[in-house]
């Protein structure tokens, strides 16, 4: 029945992972809570961080994050959250 109920569901869950050193690199205590407040207390959203995801060399150079398979990268992570926002705005439109 559970599954009938996830295929069926109208709300559907985003799923955003993480690099735990690219997060250690570019992630600032202000831009941290703002992190936790956009993704960690809503319910559809799914995050899980990775000690190393083998984005070596994108690692270094910018925050970055994968959300649904897809990589997404930014200059700043203020910016990243930005943008990994709008992608889920727009999942919730298109349901």
């Amino acid at each position: 029945m559970r599954t009938i109920k996830k295929l069926f569901s109208k709300e559907k869950t985003t799923k955003i992972e993480f690099c735990e050193k690219n997060l250690n690199r570019f992630l600032t205590g202000e831009t941290e809570s703002e992190y936790e407040e956009a993704f960690l207390s809503q319910k559809n959203i799914k995050c899980k961080e990775y000690e190393c995801q083998s984005w070596c060399k994108e690692c270094k150079l910018s925050p970055y994050a994968i959300v649904n398979g897809e990589f997404i990268t930014a200059v700043t992570s203020k910016e990243l959250l930005k943008k990994i926002k709008l992608i889920v705005e727009k999942k919730d439109i298109n349901l």
